[in-house]
């Protein structure tokens, strides 16, 4: 194994071709670098350097052997740099796991801040249903994802809640419950919905509840995004219950919302493999993403 200073004081006697000069750059004595050269021969097995006149001429050998330190020492510098930039949250990479409805909204916002102050970080958002998302923590084939949570305590990864949600109903313009304000879930049950596609822990929380109250949904579409459920009802294909950060994706020229009685309610949460913290700008993000969530507050969105 060569060492690092010996092979620094063979690169800048090759480049300077003075003892004197390669001593000043690595801040070291000429005695020393003279040490350093014997030793560095003296473990490579073969001859650097014929002594001619009190002066190192190197060999044939040593322009070769020389090109390969320059390489390794340049790479070792940029590990160097590397390193800082990461401990300083500079540089990285980060794959992150959303439902649709996230990355259509406050996840833009939130990659949009973050990479104002991070702009040699990579990231990557999946756009990802919620069981996807749970196997990729469960894989730790991502550092975050978020999602709602219908049920926290099956879940095997560390939960942040975010936010409380409370569901919508949307409506097309004009509809005979626009004027209604909150709409009482039975009165929806001469409705034509749009909605997810089944699978959908939303999907499935709706059911369950209209089922309580004896109520048998009409589903004549059903999407895999909350995006194009709330596209179709603008275009009045049906009504819809919805995420309330779906509301941002409303025209309110051509669809209304409307709380429901009783309420339909979950939590926004932010999901990170067990025992596998988040690294500095994982941190970074995940603040990020708070702000956001906050000015989803401020709105009146969640809570």
């Amino acid at each position: 194994m060569y060492k690092v200073r010996e092979l620094q004081a063979f690169d800048a006697y090759m480049r300077l071709g003075s003892v004197k000069l390669a001593a000043d750059e690595i801040a070291a004595g000429q005695p020393m670098v003279s040490r350093m050269l014997q030793s560095l021969e003296g473990n490579i097995g073969f001859t650097l350097f014929v002594r001619k006149r009190n002066k190192l001429v190197p060999t044939s050998e040593a322009f070769r052997f020389h090109q390969m330190v320059s390489q390794h020492l340049s790479g070792l510098r940029m590990l160097e740099q590397e390193a800082i930039a990461i401990a300083n949250g500079q540089v990285g990479h980060l794959t992150i796991a959303a439902q649709p409805i996230f990355c259509d909204t406050f996840l833009l916002d939130a990659l949009s801040q973050f990479r104002e102050t991070n702009p040699d970080v990579s990231v990557k958002i999946i756009d990802v249903g919620m069981a996807e998302m749970l196997h990729m923590i469960s894989a730790r084939s991502c550092d975050m994802a978020f999602g709602i949570t219908l049920n926290p305590e099956a879940f095997g990864g560390a939960t942040l809640p975010l936010a409380h949600c409370e569901a919508r109903c949307i409506l097309p313009k004009g509809h005979p419950l626009g004027e209604a304000g909150d709409i009482p879930l039975p009165r929806l049950r001469r409705e034509r919905f749009v909605d997810l596609a089944e699978g959908s822990p939303l999907r499935h929380r709706i059911d369950n509840m209209m089922e309580t109250i004896n109520v048998q949904r009409d589903i004549v579409t059903e999407l895999r995004t909350l995006h194009g459920v709330v596209k179709l009802v603008e275009r009045g294909l049906g009504v819809a219950i919805v995420d309330p950060v779906a509301l941002q994706l409303v025209d309110a020229t051509k669809a209304t919302a409307h709380r429901l009685i009783p309420p339909i309610t979950w939590e926004i949460a932010q999901f990170t493999p067990q025992d596998r913290p988040l690294s500095g700008i994982g941190e970074a993000f995940s603040d990020v993403v708070s702000r956001e969530i906050d000015k989803l507050k401020a709105r009146g969105l969640v809570s």
